[in-house]
């Protein structure tokens, strides 16, 4: 996540646009980073504000896998004719009651359970009769024309035995999640247009009292129909709490510490999916799960009020009356107060003029796509977000299958995030971007194919290696988050990261409903949600690597890496590519631009540019 920490704050450090010349600063001259370390850099307001936004992560993570246990599958078989009861006859006739179902049910294919969606015609006694080997495979059956019996020792109540989501209607209870993330999806879009037009705090503040009405409001829900449309309109305020709360978080905290508190602030997700699994295991009511995970967005919309609109926003929207306000506020709350008399709306202007000039940069998505490098950068971490989103909730939407406590499966799920988030960084720090995506993606194919061949009664093994592809679909989460950050110049960085991420969220779309395939065949989800890793792993192999490499800042930085084939800056006597590094012939002008005997850096691209006409 701290790579969109790092895309959010960029659109507003940089002046950068298409053939702008990078001038060293002017002195003095102070970006908004600067100046939050003038009110107090992390101080007691950052350290209320993060902790404030980032409880409702605990939230979030309940919100995406609720499905798994408001619309878990109880064990069921067709009621029994309505003439008779199971309980009165077995008490009749001396027999186990579900021994007597057996006159009542066919076994399943596996001949190992009974039939979840058939029953006989008419009664079959002689089958009770001890060491009865009779063929059933003749008899007649019919459909469970008088609805299911479910057990409730896993769950007491469902929208699945509600509502009767098995056999014919089983697609629908994947169909309740695929909504659920097209309204995420359709969030994004509306939630961050209106977040740029009317500000974080407004959309964040709306979107708490959104979802606490109307995730109490499903608890009310008389039909599926009704259901899917409260939860899709859930998913759209979803996205606006996890937008708008992720910029105003980070938009109040300084450059030096965001990497550190982004990646903090990410385990409230990673833990709020076994505050899920507690909370389900506690109450085994779906109605009363969807209160639980619902009624704290109230407390969370009490409390918001609080919060300071982002002082970059205002300014940027002509507001800077506002924005120095809040500059104050934070600077009392920072116990900064010498600050307040000093800092001025002229000061302020000056401070944020650069950021002032990015954000009216013209660009679009389509200039993602329009020259060769941006495209190639483009299709490739469009292949790896969209994969790594759909192989991870094909995962973690479907703990039934493994045949254990769904309820430790949750856990389990969300403690393996632990060690696959460190794992990651490290892998990161050591290995490169490049290497550790396309590790991560393909291992994870390889753990998914490998558990199609492991027999169903080996579920040690089947619930180790799912957890350990769960595990590598969460480090590939955390690569593809920092490695798009720093594959995108700064002046398309925040669109850049709008782009693929919406790709992520089509995968999470399209997860659940591929494992309706199980119908056809068992196996073949497994098949697509592996193959789709393995091709990605390929697309992230033509990606550059950008360990060490300086961040790109314009369209042209980024073509003129890519021209000879490499992303790498083409050195030219002497010009090193390290940042903050030189030659011994090398000047450093003030503002930090390395130059050649006196040669702007600038001046000295120009003479290059024969390899970006060559595209």
């Amino acid at each position: 996540m701290d790579s969109l920490v790092e895309a959010s704050a960029d659109c507003r450090r940089s002046s950068s646009g298409p053939g702008t010349s990078h001038a060293p600063a002017v002195v003095g001259e102070m970006a908004f980073s600067d100046l939050l370390e003038e009110v107090g850099g992390f101080g007691r307001y950052q350290w209320i504000h993060v902790t404030l936004i980032s409880l409702p992560g605990l939230m979030m993570a309940s919100q995406n896998l609720l499905n798994n246990f408001v619309s878990g599958i109880p064990a069921h078989h067709c009621s029994l004719p309505a003439n008779h009861s199971s309980h009165n006859l077995s008490l009749y006739n001396q027999i186990d009651e579900k021994q007597l179902l057996r006159a009542f049910i066919p076994p399943d294919p596996s001949g190992n359970r009974l039939d979840r969606c058939m029953r006989y015609v008419q009664p079959q006694w002689h089958l009770l009769t001890t060491n009865s080997s009779a063929n059933v495979s003749g008899l007649q059956t019919e459909g469970c024309v008088d609805g299911w019996t479910f057990d409730q020792s896993e769950f007491i109540s469902t929208t699945v035995s509600e509502w009767g989501l098995v056999c014919s209607l089983r697609p629908l209870k994947q169909m309740i999640q695929s909504i659920y993330m097209g309204g995420v999806l359709t969030g994004a879009i509306i939630y961050g247009g209106l977040s740029d037009r009317f500000g974080r705090r407004s959309v964040l503040i709306w979107s708490y009292l959104q979802i606490g009405v109307l995730g109490c409001g499903s608890v009310l829900s008389s039909s599926f129909s009704v259901y899917c449309v409260l939860r899709f309109l859930n998913g759209m305020a979803v996205s606006g709490v996890i937008l708008n709360g992720f910029s105003l978080k980070v938009e109040w905290i300084p450059t030096k510490t965001r990497t550190v508190v982004g990646t903090l602030t990410s385990f409230f997700f990673t833990f709020g999916q076994m505050v899920l699994a507690g909370l389900a295991y506690w109450l085994k009511d779906w109605r009363k799960l969807q209160l639980a995970v619902s009624a704290p967005h109230f407390l969370f919309f009490a409390y918001s009020w609080w919060f300071s609109e982002s002082a970059r926003w205002l300014v940027v929207n002509r507001r800077s009356e506002e924005a120095l306000k809040s500059l104050h506020r934070v600077a009392r709350i920072n116990g900064r107060p010498e600050v307040i008399n000093k800092l001025t709306v002229e000061d302020l202007h000056s401070h944020m003029r650069k950021e002032i000039e990015s954000c009216r940069s013209s660009f679009t998505a389509l200039d993602l796509l329009r020259t060769r490098g941006m495209r190639r950068i483009s299709i490739c971490l469009v292949a790896a977000w969209f994969s790594t989103s759909f192989a991870y909730y094909g995962l973690a939407m479907d703990l039934q299958k493994f045949g254990v406590s769904i309820y430790l499966m949750q856990v389990i799920f969300g403690a393996v995030d632990i060690p696959a988030k460190l794992f990651a960084l490290g892998m990161l720090s050591y290995l490169g971007r490049r290497v550790s995506q396309v590790s991560c993606l393909f291992l994870s194919a390889v753990i998914i194919f490998a558990n199609i061949f492991v027999p169903t009664d080996m579920q040690t093994l089947r619930t180790s290696l799912a957890c350990l592809g769960k595990a590598l679909t969460s480090a590939s989460f955390t690569t593809v988050y920092l490695y798009t950050g720093e594959l995108y110049p700064t002046v398309i960085r925040q669109t850049g990261m709008g782009f693929v991420s919406t790709m992520a969220r089509v995968g999470s779309m399209a997860a659940p409903a591929v494992l309706i395939l199980d119908e056809v065949w068992p196996a073949l989800p497994s098949i697509v949600y592996g193959g789709a890793a393995v091709l990605a792993s390929g697309f992230a192999c033509f990606l550059p690597e950008t360990l060490n490499v300086p961040l790109p800042d314009t369209v042209e930085d980024v073509e003129e890496k890519w021209s000879k084939g490499g992303f790498k800056f083409r050195l030219k006597e002497g010009v090193t590519t390290k940042e903050g590094g030189a030659s011994l012939s090398d000047t450093r002008q003030p503002g930090g631009v390395v130059t050649k005997e006196g040669l702007p850096l600038k001046e000295m691209k120009d003479t290059e540019e024969i390899g970006l006409n060559a595209l």
